[in-house]
């Protein structure tokens, strides 16, 4: 089985989604639930609690709910025998049928100069939601949340830039740049903390958040070329 990773859709056996409907739900949340089933959508990888052995035999998920169910945030436990397969949000460039037109070039280019310099991107967040299921998550409102796979500091710095360079107020990039061993910055909050104006960084990570230093560099540069 592939290995839990932040913003990695669970698509759920048959017998799992028996179980989760089956559960004390309210009637909206219910309704939302059972048209998930219904329709074999996927549910998201969410922070994942401690890593002892109760935990392990379970998989924290998420639903946010599009509009017709209030926008709800849903979490639920299920174990790992109901997982049937894993996916992946939509890549960034299916983003821009979603895109008012004027933006549309912008977020075309910026998609293309992150394929030039080898950054696989992806759109979650509410654009994502939209093109995976078809129902109304996109608002004006809406920020365009994307992650972004990143090899080390320097190539964080080039993709940072790239994303930087998408000169729309509307809809504003937000999201995250995701390094090899799982953990995750902001973007906006990495480019921040490389340019000094920022003492610490928040880390994301699949159990968990933390404030942390110059160290990190050389730390992730550390683990990455371990695993490598």
């Amino acid at each position: 089985m592939m290995p839990l990773r932040r913003h990695r859709l669970a698509c759920l056996t048959d017998a799992g989604w028996i179980d989760v409907r089956a559960r004390l739900w309210d009637g909206q949340a219910q309704a939302c639930i059972d048209h998930w089933a219904l329709n074999r959508l996927p549910l998201v990888v969410t922070r994942q609690p401690a890593a002892d052995g109760a935990a392990q035999a379970a998989v924290a998920l998420g639903l946010p709910a599009p509009t017709p169910w209030g926008r709800r945030r849903l979490a639920l436990q299920v174990p790992r025998s109901a997982l049937a397969w894993f996916d992946e949000f939509p890549q960034a460039a299916d983003a821009a049928a979603l895109l008012p037109r004027g933006p549309r070039a912008a977020w075309r280019a910026m998609v293309q100069s992150l394929a030039a310099c080898q950054a696989p991107a992806r759109v979650y967040g509410s654009y994502g939601w939209q093109l995976l299921t078809g129902l109304a998550y996109v608002r004006e409102s809406s920020d365009l949340d994307v992650w972004v796979a990143v090899d080390d500091a320097a190539h964080a710095d080039e993709v940072a830039r790239c994303l930087g360079n998408f000169a729309s107020r509307q809809p504003c990039i937000d999201g995250e740049l995701v390094f090899a061993d799982g953990t995750a910055v902001a973007w906006r909050e990495w480019s921040a903390w490389r340019a000094g104006r920022a003492r610490q960084l928040l880390v994301k990570r699949l159990r968990g958040a933390a404030m942390a230093d110059a160290c990190f560099v050389r730390t992730t540069a550390a683990a990455l070329e371990m695993a490598a």
